[in-house]
C-alpha cells in the first residue's frame, strides 16, 4: 500500500481525520476478524480511523440497517459495506447515497444502490477451481458432500454454482448430500452430524468456508468417519489442519486484504482521485505444498499493495 500521508494532508486541507465507518457481518467469523484488522491497519496508514459496526446477532439486516443510519448520524466520512444480506439492506444504502458519501463494497454486494466501488473475488471461479482441484485428487470418483451458508448467501451461492459446476466435468463424482451451517463453526458442526445419520457412505466434503469445514471434520471425528474435506479463507486454524493433515486444502478467499483495499480506495475517494470501479483478486489454493507460506497469524500477513491490485482494472 502506498505510504502515509498526515490527517491534513489527506482532507482537503482540513486538520480532522477521516473517518471510515467499516460493516462486517458478524463477530464469529474469524474471517471477518481479519478483515476489521485490514481495515484498520490501512486506516491507520493513511492517518485515518477505521470505526467497526457489527451486528450482535450475526448476519442479522435489521441490525445493519440501523448501524448505518447511526454511522451517517455520527458523521462519518465514507463507509466500507460488507452487505449481509443483497436486498435486505437496500434502503440503507439508499440512504449512504442520498447522504452523499463515498462508498465502497467487499465481499458482498446489495443489488441497489451506487457504489464507488466494489471488492471480491470471483466465488463462482473460486468455487469451481477449489472443487476441481478436490475431484482431480480423488481420481474423479466418489461421493461428496456440500455445506453451504445459507440461501440468502450470495458468496456461498456462487460459491455452490461452482461446486456443481466442476462435478458436471466429473462423471464420476456425485453429490450426495448438502446441508447449511451459517458459515459458523456450531451450526456446520451439528448439521454434518446430522447429515451423517442418514447417508452411510461420503468420500468427500466441500465447504464453503473454513469455519464449517473445521466443523464438519469435528462431525466426522465424533462419528468414526473419515472424508476429505476441503474449505475456503485460509485462516490460520485451516492452514494448520492442512499441515496436519485434517484438511486438504482450502482456497485463500483473503477478507483482510479485501477489506484493506475497500478502506484505501475510500481514502483516496476522499482526496479526489479516481478509484476503479471494481477490484477483483484472484485466488490461491493453499494445500500441503504451499502451507508453510499461509502458516502465519493474520497480523503477519501483508496487505496487497494498492498498485498491484488495480493494475489491470483501472
Amino acid at each position: 500500500m502506498s505510504g502515509p500521508a498526515q490527517p491534513q494532508e489527506m482532507y482537503g486541507g482540513g486538520w480532522g481525520y477521516m473517518k471510515i465507518a467499516v460493516f462486517t457481518k458478524n463477530l464469529l467469523n474469524p474471517a471477518y476478524g481479519a478483515a476489521r484488522l485490514g481495515a484498520d491497519r490501512i486506516a491507520a496508514q493513511f492517518g485515518a480511523v477505521a470505526v467497526h459496526y457489527v451486528p450482535r446477532v450475526p448476519d442479522d439486516a435489521d441490525e445493519q440497517n440501523t448501524l448505518i443510519r447511526r454511522a451517517i448520524d455520527e458523521g462519518a466520512d465514507a463507509i466500507a459495506l460488507s452487505a449481509v444480506h443483497p436486498t435486505r439492506v437496500n434502503a440503507a444504502v439508499a440512504e449512504i447515497n442520498a447522504a452523499g458519501l463515498p462508498l465502497a463494497g467487499f465481499i458482498s454486494r446489495t443489488t441497489e444502490g451506487r457504489w464507488d466501488t466494489f471488492v471480491g473475488s470471483d466465488d463462482v471461479e473460486l468455487g469451481s477451481a477449489l472443487a476441481q482441484y478436490l475431484f482431480a485428487y480423488m481420481a474423479g470418483k466418489g461421493d461428496v458432500v456440500v455445506i453451504e451458508a445459507s440461501a440468502d448467501s450470495s458468496t456461498s451461492v456462487d460459491r455452490a454454482r461452482g461446486f456443481r459446476a466442476a462435478a458436471e466435468k466429473f462423471p464420476g463424482i456425485r453429490i450426495v448430500g448438502r446441508c447449511y451451517g451459517a458459515y459458523q463453526y456450531e451450526p456446520a458442526r451439528a448439521a454434518m452430524a446430522k447429515l451423517l445419520e442418514t447417508t452411510p457412505h461420503i468420500d468427500a466434503v466441500l465447504a464453503a468456508n473454513d469455519v464449517m469445514a473445521l466443523g464438519a471434520i469435528d462431525a466426522l471425528r465424533t462419528a468414526n468417519r473419515t472424508a476429505i474435506v476441503v474449505g475456503v479463507n485460509a485462516i490460520p486454524e485451516a492452514v494448520a489442519a492442512v499441515k496436519s493433515g485434517a484438511l486438504l486444502a482450502t482456497a485463500n478467499f483473503n477478507a483482510m486484504n479485501l477489506a484493506a483495499l475497500a478502506v484505501e480506495a475510500l481514502v483516496r475517494r476522499l482526496r479526489g482521485e479516481t478509484v476503479p470501479p471494481q477490484i477483483m483478486l484472484p485466488t490461491t489454493i493453499v494445500d500441503a505444498t504451499n502451507a508453510n507460506d499461509w502458516h502465519l497469524p493474520f497480523e503477519q500477513r501483508p496487505c496487497v499493495e494498492w498498485a498491484a491490485a488495480t493494475a489491470t482494472q483501472r
